[in-house]
């Protein structure tokens, strides 16, 4: 008896430490960050914010008019938000094929095909933006939007074809053969044993092509620049040679707080049993 007491002692306070150390983390990775670039954004032009001041003198909501107003930011929203989507689209077009044939497929050299797919995920962005901004010029594409989609959705399809192929490798193979004995089409079988169970797939597959085009810096930069920007960019501007740390700070936050709303859309899609919930067992 005394002993599962020590060992319950025991697992608390690991439990506690573990917990700490958690908090500890996220705040240093995380909070402490957001909040730097949160005091940063708010300091008055008029009065800078410098050592040995622990806090600004005064706070404004200045730096974000001035941001507003004086730069392309607007214009490089909209051209964001507007690339994303386009890429999420297409993205998930293109790896459904390949997708199902990891998920529901055996073939020969299937592991190789696997692992060639993650190829981009290796590949340093700056070297895909140069090897993509040469073969556009042979293709004669001056599209600077066109040329973006289509690096972006290269960056974005490892991502979008592993999390399908892990939805329909989920998919019990009993529902699709019980519904082809009931003499349901390929498009019926599709439409109502697939579909449900991969829509957190598909959502999730959505979400990441998202976040990954909005924050995408290489190519945008090499192909779209000096006339086409994005939020990146621009970020990048600040943070250049024309080191404006306030400013920066804005579009950062302009940056970061979608891709933070995105990733919680994701932790929500993906907690819990989809699968128990799609067949009724949940």
């Amino acid at each position: 008896m005394s002993s599962a007491k020590i060992t319950t002692k025991n697992s608390k306070i690991i439990a506690r430490i573990s917990l700490t150390f958690f908090v500890l983390v996220n705040f240093i990775w995380l909070v402490l960050p957001f909040l730097m670039a949160g005091l940063w954004s708010l300091v008055d032009p008029k009065q800078p914010w410098s050592y040995p001041d622990i806090l600004p003198p005064s706070l404004s909501l200045e730096r974000w008019q001035m941001v507003w107003e004086n730069t392309s930011l607007p214009e490089a929203m909209f051209n964001s938000y507007t690339i994303a989507p386009t890429v999420s689209l297409i993205t998930i077009s293109l790896s459904i094929p390949t997708a199902y044939a990891f998920g529901r497929m055996e073939f020969r050299g299937k592991k190789i095909a696997e692992l060639l797919t993650l190829i981009p995920l290796v590949i340093p962005g700056m070297i895909i933006a140069l090897f993509f901004s040469r073969m556009l010029l042979d293709l004669n594409i001056s599209n600077p939007f066109v040329g973006i989609v289509i690096g972006h959705v290269v960056l974005t399809l490892p991502y979008a074809i592993r999390i399908l192929s892990a939805g329909f490798s989920s998919v019990p193979q009993d529902l699709i053969e019980a519904s082809r004995d009931l003499g349901a089409s390929k498009f019926t079988v599709f439409k109502d044993v697939y579909m449900p169970m991969l829509k957190p797939s598909f959502l999730a597959s959505i979400i990441f092509c998202l976040v990954k085009s909005i924050e995408e810096f290489a190519i945008s930069f090499v192909i779209g620049s000096p006339d086409f920007i994005t939020v990146p960019t621009i970020l990048y501007s600040f943070l250049g040679y024309s080191f404006i740390r306030p400013n920066a700070a804005v579009v950062s936050i302009i940056l970061l707080v979608p891709n933070i709303i995105l990733m919680m859309i994701i932790e929500k899609l993906l907690k819990g049993n989809y699968l128990s919930q799609s067949t009724g067992k949940a």
